[in-house]
This record gives C-alpha cells, structure tokens and sequence, in this order.
C-alpha cells in the first residue's frame, strides 16, 4: 500500500516536471545570462530583456509538447506497467493542460507578447524628448519597472521568472518555481499597465 502511494506520487513529480523542462532549465544557462545582472538584482529594459520576455513565451509554449511526454508514458504505465505511476503521470500532465487552457482561453498568459511591445515602447518613449527625467534609465524592479533616476512607475507589474539562475540555489528555487509556474510570489498581475501613453495615429491627431 505505502509502496502504491509512494510510486503514485513519483508519477506526480515527472508529469509535472516534465512538461515544465524548457523553462525550468534550457534559460538557466550561464552563457544565457551573462548580460543580466544576478538575480534578484533589477534588470534594465533593454533590448536583452525584451528577447528575454520573448524567449520565455517561446519556452512556456513549449509546456504544449513536453507534455505529451508524460501523457504517453503514462498511458503505456497504466495499459502495460505500474498503475500507480501512470495514474500519477496522467493526473498531473492532465492538470498542467487545464491550467495552460485557463490561461490562454482567460486572456492572462504569463508572457503575452503585448508585455514585450509594453517594454519596448517604454524604452522608445525613454529616448525622446517626452522622457520621464533628463537621465531615464528604466529597470524592471521585483513589483514594476521604475526609471532608477526618478523613481518613476513606468509599468505597474510584477516581475515574472525571467530564467535567470535564482539567488535562492538551485533545488530551492527549483522547487519555488515548480510550485508557482513562475508566476511572482508576491503579485500574479495579469496584465500589463503603463505610464506610457501609445503614440496618437494620425487621424487622432486631426
């Protein structure tokens, strides 16, 4: 009986790991990272980190493939091997594909490309004349990017896992991750609000 519940919730670990691998890992690369400051440290926008936030809406949609994985091994656990472990794997694979819908379906990725179109019209506006100070230099701080010259709000958002090694090492923040999808631990904002005013098209202008 402890041996059935031990391998079933072995069988959770891996069908929720495993579709979680592109994430969790491919980023976490040292010669990935070299141009980002340490973590938790804030990161400036800029053109790296805006790669960055596209890179992470790569890998998070990968979550898609890897999680057939886990699926398929789970369907050969309960028609040919060890129940357990395939109940184990279908639940979670199962559970990680309802979550990834909801997201989707809701309207509130983690990633959404209009976060890097965010980002990047920040950092054309703070290279014009409109710029929030004489010395803008946007970051992406823990709970919004600010201007660290005059502390202006220019994005009212918390930083998501942005796949740089954690401060925290690696089986503890592996672990953090693993149970917060890489979500902020201390604000899931699900969209992304600016200071920035998009720039008026021309019929606006008229």
């Amino acid at each position: 009986m402890i041996g059935t519940i031990v391998l079933f919730f072995v069988g959770l670990f891996f069908g929720h790991f495993i579709p979680r691998i592109p994430w969790l890992l491919l980023p976490r690369f040292k010669s990935w990272n070299s141009q980002f400051p340490q973590h938790p440290r804030p990161i400036p926008v800029d053109e790296f980190l805006i790669q960055r936030v596209l890179h992470m809406r790569l890998m998070h949609r990968l979550t898609w493939l890897f999680v057939l994985i886990p699926l398929l091994f789970g369907w050969a656990s309960l028609k040919y091997g060890v129940v357990s472990i395939g109940m184990g794997l279908w639940l979670a694979s199962c559970w990680t594909l309802v979550n990834k819908l909801v997201s989707e379906i809701g309207g509130h990725p983690l990633y959404p490309y209009a976060l890097a179109e965010e980002l990047q019209l920040i950092r054309n506006q703070n290279q014009t004349d409109s710029a929030c100070c004489d010395f803008p230099l946007p970051v992406w701080q823990i709970e919004s990017v600010k201007c660290s010259s005059c502390q202006t709000v220019l994005m009212d958002r918390y930083r998501p896992d942005l796949g740089r090694p954690r401060s925290d090492g690696r089986m503890k923040g592996l672990l953090r991750l693993l149970l917060t999808d890489g979500y902020p631990v201390i604000g899931r904002t699900p969209y992304v609000q600016s200071n920035i005013e998009p720039k008026p098209t021309s019929s606006e202008e008229e």
